[in-house]
């Protein structure tokens, strides 16, 4: 039976650049330790203090929704010890830092004013430019896209309808994390699995396809399209809505440790799509077009992942708290740290004029999102969400909130 296929519907601005154009508790200290007593400056990125007047439409921005986003992450900082290092390459900070803040933040009362008194009191903005461009007039200005929750149709069964599965992460699947074995390779790591003693590399996208996890009883859920299983795969999580409506939330779990090639980069190059046709919905033409190839194309990607089903509300960002639709930024956490506010200001999706600027919190990453000033918008999953998402290509800026112990420390060195 050929793979059945059907249109695009629910899929991010980020997964269509990354497959068209690309190569997703602790226990407390009772006695918390006094913080560092200066902090370095902030490496590949200028950061200059500013008033929360310079924070343009600051008192026009109801800040509720960012009040949600900031509770997830306070939730998370809470629970770490005092000294935990929560910080970014750029900028280094701990739980420490943050805590007087979250802690505060359940007792302000509902209303945009007392919102705007808590962050005002307890937090200091900053300027953001990237110090590569030095003076240039642009500095400050960087490319913010749009991504949602994917959303695909599936099954606990699998049928002649549901025949392409979602896996879970395996039990032989080992990650290394080499900076345990040598101080110059902290953050690198491989993926592999042990076969006679020897740490051996997992198979590819094309042998996993091929039948390499078959038996192993794996499979989490079937659905009815391998298009939408290779773009939940680039997106890592998504909604499985069942036969009986019941959604099930999937989130990543894990990789095969191979890298990512893009797909539509592939088609370029084979010739079969202009530069300009390579958008997800020429690629998904071209698939339905060639059926007999899809297989053959998925596997020039050799990287797989893997789900867990998620309960309760998500899609779960980097940060490892639940997304908040429109107020959740993806962000290069070499130099942004998770779980900061920040005040966005660009334009609203579509080539508009019209300005989109409200408080945001950065709580994912996604290979893709690279810079100093770069942004993915969380619009959340549905058609709404996808119209927006797929929209968003907008030139802007942002402001960095920094709890005021730290800022007082970055001002201290800037």
């Amino acid at each position: 039976m050929q793979p059945r296929f059907r249109p695009f519907r629910t899929f991010a601005l980020c997964a269509m650049a990354a497959i068209a154009l690309a190569s997703c508790e602790a226990e407390k200290d009772e006695k918390e330790p006094e913080p560092a007593p200066v902090a370095p400056a902030p490496a590949g990125m200028t950061l200059s203090a500013v008033g929360f007047d310079a924070l343009p439409d600051w008192r026009a921005d109801d800040l509720s929704g960012a009040r949600d986003a900031l509770s997830r992450s306070c939730a998370r900082i809470l629970t770490l010890k005092p000294e935990t290092e929560i910080g970014s390459g750029a900028l280094q900070t701990t739980a420490m830092d943050w805590r007087a803040a979250c802690q505060a933040l359940d007792a302000v009362p509902d209303g945009a004013d007392a919102l705007r008194d808590y962050f005002e009191g307890f937090f200091q903005p900053f300027a953001v430019a990237d110090a590569a461009d030095g003076d240039a007039p642009d500095a400050d200005q960087g490319l913010f896209t749009g991504y949602f929750e994917a959303e695909l149709t599936g099954s606990r069964v699998r049928d002649e309808i549901f025949a392409t599965p979602i896996y879970a992460r395996p039990e032989d699947l080992i990650t290394v994390d080499l900076g345990l074995f040598d101080p110059e390779l902290k953050g690198k790591g491989i993926v592999g699995a042990v076969e006679k003693g020897k740490l051996k590399p997992y198979p590819t996208r094309g042998e996993i396809e091929a039948g390499a996890l078959n038996g192993k009883n794996l499979e989490l859920l079937w659905i009815d399209d391998p298009v939408d299983v290779f773009l939940l795969q680039v997106q890592g999580s998504g909604r499985v809505i069942l036969p009986d409506g019941e959604v099930v939330r999937v989130g990543f779990a894990a990789h095969n440790g191979h890298g990512y090639r893009s797909i539509g980069r592939r088609l370029i190059d084979m010739g079969e799509l202009q530069a300009h046709e390579a958008s997800w919905n020429g690629i998904r033409n071209w698939v339905e077009s060639h059926p007999d190839k899809a297989a053959e194309l998925f596997a020039y990607n050799p990287r797989f992942i893997f789900f867990r089903q998620l309960d309760g509300d998500g899609p779960i960002g980097a940060e490892g708290v639940a997304l908040t639709p429109e107020r959740s930024l993806a962000v290069d956490t070499a130099f942004i740290p998770l779980g900061a506010p920040i005040w966005l200001d660009t334009v609203r999706p579509g080539g508009s004029a019209e300005p989109m600027r409200r408080l945001m919190v950065a709580q994912d990453k996604g290979g893709a999102i690279k810079g100093v000033i770069r942004g993915d918008f969380f619009w959340g999953y549905g058609d709404a969400a996808l119209a927006e998402a797929g929209r968003m290509k907008s030139t802007g800026r942002y402001f960095l909130l920094l709890p005021k112990p730290l800022a007082n420390r970055v001002k201290a060195t800037s």
